[in-house]
């Protein structure tokens, strides 16, 4: 059965989809099929594999979302892509009970062949989080080392705690990524060290670091390890995926 995993925080620019599109990745370089799902109106995680945007989404398509499967360039790497039109954002974001239904039986039905499936969620606590952690069995929450890292990461646990006593019962924190680290940085220290009081074992003990080479990827269509396979950032990636991969 599918690991369902959503990468979500409502804060914008923390990493989340980089570390969908590289999670996705590493783990179908290790021998698992992985399917990432866009449901982000701004469909970075889509252009950031070097798909091209649906016209409609497929979750929102008069046929079975595995129709609309694409492959990456990673072997045994595939995305859903997301789409662009502001009806079908609306549409999927209306709040409805129907909606979340349907994508669970959907990740159940056609796309249950898939090791691991990632669905990439805007940058909000707004209904498009909510109907994917209804549908999740894990979510994994990357926060930026800064000042108000804590204030957003209780947001989304509450909100995935929220989800999982009404909707999803099976939901749990599958573990928090602290990305963008900056060994020089006091605060980014201090950040870290705070978090881990907190959360203990559910903090991934790989940092993902500042690398440009993390940036640019997505650029060229391609994560980091196939971007740039000797860089800081891959190499962080990799090892975050062995993390992954230990939890099974």
């Amino acid at each position: 059965m599918a690991r369902i995993i959503s990468v979500a925080n409502q804060k914008g620019g923390v990493g989340k989809t980089t570390t969908a599109i590289n999670l996705a990745d590493g783990l179908a370089k290790s021998g698992r099929d992985t399917l990432l799902i866009d449901l982000d109106p701004q469909c970075n995680a889509t252009s950031g594999v070097g798909a091209a945007p649906a016209q409609k989404h497929p979750l929102l398509a008069d046929r079975p979302a595995a129709e609309s499967i694409v492959e990456t360039r990673c072997p045994r790497m595939y995305v859903l892509p997301g789409s662009r039109a502001l009806a079908d954002a609306d549409a999927l974001s209306a709040p409805n009970q129907k909606r979340s239904t349907a994508l669970r039986r959907q990740l159940a039905g056609d796309l249950k062949r898939f090791d691991y499936i990632f669905l990439d969620c805007p940058p909000s606590l707004g209904q498009l989080t909510r109907t994917a952690l209804a549908a999740s069995t894990q979510l994994y929450i990357p926060i930026q080392c800064e000042y108000f890292a804590m204030e957003g990461l209780s947001q989304i646990i509450d909100l995935a705690h929220q989800s999982k006593s009404r909707d999803n019962p099976r939901l749990e924190i599958g573990g928090i990524i602290l990305t963008m680290f900056d060994h020089a940085l006091e605060l980014a220290n201090e950040v870290a060290d705070e978090v881990r009081g907190y959360f203990a074992e559910s903090v991934f003990d790989t940092l993902i670091p500042r690398d440009v080479a993390i940036s640019e990827a997505p650029s060229h269509g391609l994560s980091v390890l196939d971007y740039a396979p000797r860089s800081r950032g891959s190499s962080a990636y990799a090892e975050i995926v062995m993390e992954v991969i230990d939890r099974e």
